[in-house]
């Protein structure tokens, strides 16, 4: 059976995407979806859900026992006091 033109519309009508609802944390003030925790400070309705440091700190060790058993060496990350020259810019 054929289906009119306004009566397909009518269907699509339904099918636009939808944005997120984004909140943001009363206690990081980080935008964050509604219903579930804060992914920046690991709080859901003003108590703390999961440590976020834990988490964090476990997924370095992590990431270090992997590259030593890997044999790459640890590279050093660059601290924001030291300063770049144009000389040594240029031989990275």
């Amino acid at each position: 059976m054929r289906h009119t033109r306004s009566h397909t519309r009518n269907r699509r009508s339904h099918h636009a995407l939808e944005l997120p609802r984004v909140s943001v944390c009363p206690k990081c003030q980080a935008p964050h979806v509604r219903h579930q925790m804060c992914t920046q400070c690991g709080t859901y309705r003003g108590r703390e859900v999961v440590d976020v440091m834990k988490e964090v700190t476990r997924q370095t060790e992590r990431k270090k026992r992997k590259a030593r058993a890997s044999g790459v060496e640890e590279k050093k990350e660059e601290t924001a006091s030291e300063k770049l020259d144009a000389t040594a810019l240029s031989n990275k």
